[in-house]
């Protein structure tokens, strides 16, 4: 029976564990998003710091990435970026196996 409860603990924490690395590489890509974007609008470093933490926010208003999506392309809209959403969506999925990449490197 104690076989059957450590195996069960382990399932429970590689479980919990596999959520936080994901956390952490969704909250990564976003901030990598963000400067990426800010990179298009000229922003200055702070401006560019303080808009990739309004990206990370930004995740957090609705479940899946279609938040980030949105805010991005009507940022870089209005500042007068010619881009489209397939774009934006290549440079989400380009973030992520950057924040991936970084993540595990730390490990």
């Amino acid at each position: 029976m104690t076989d059957f409860k450590d195996r069960e603990r382990a399932e429970e924490a590689k479980f919990a564990l596999d959520g936080e690395t994901a956390f952490r590489i969704a909250a990564r890509r976003n901030r990598l998003l963000g400067h990426w974007a800010a990179e298009r609008m000229n922003l200055t470093p702070e401006e560019a710091d303080a808009y990739a933490k309004a990206v990370v926010q930004a995740d957090f208003e609705e479940a899946g990435d279609e938040d980030v999506v949105r805010k991005l392309l009507g940022d870089l809209t209005a500042a007068g970026c010619e881009i489209d959403e397939a774009a934006v969506r290549a440079a989400l999925e380009a973030k992520a196996v950057e924040a991936r990449r970084q993540l595990m490197s730390e490990s």
